[in-house]
């Protein structure tokens, strides 16, 4: 069993899925703090100084006066301003995702075939040159392609 094991984790797709779940979560940081110290500062502006990571639901009868205070006092509540960043994480990383594989598929665009360097004989069906006259299977007289 342990040396199964080692065949499995040695295997490139184990190492480059753990490369990538390093990379992803390396990547998932920075999209949080591109979204949660870049672009909600302003959005937070236009609306108002909304802080939108201070933005709750507070469900016990005491008042705070933020959502740090009503952490540290463990009180219940609804942080849907903390959702709403998640989900502007989540929509950028998808549109950065979709980028990077929308301009790789553009570079793999299919390559123009070759042109044929074969035909096959009506007669015989075996693959003979383009240039044959008689096919050597069964020797019947070809047409000329043109």
């Amino acid at each position: 069993m342990w040396k199964d094991f080692k065949a499995f984790l040695s295997q490139g797709n184990v190492l480059n899925l753990a490369v990538g779940i390093v990379i992803g979560t390396a990547f998932g940081q920075i999209v949080s703090t591109l979204v949660g110290d870049v672009i909600m500062p302003p959005i937070g502006l236009l609306l108002g100084h909304a802080n939108f990571s201070n933005l709750y639901i507070n469900l016990s009868s005491h008042h705070y006066a933020s959502y740090a205070l009503a952490q540290a006092a463990g009180a219940p509540v609804i942080a849907y301003g903390l959702f709403i960043n998640t989900l502007i994480d989540f929509f950028i990383v998808a549109l950065v995702i979709f980028l990077a594989l929308r301009s790789i598929k553009r570079l793999q665009r299919p390559q123009a075939a070759a042109p044929a360097t074969t035909q096959s004989c009506p007669f015989c069906i075996s693959a003979i040159p383009i240039q044959a006259t008689r096919c050597p299977f069964c020797t019947s007289e070809l047409a000329k392609a043109e």
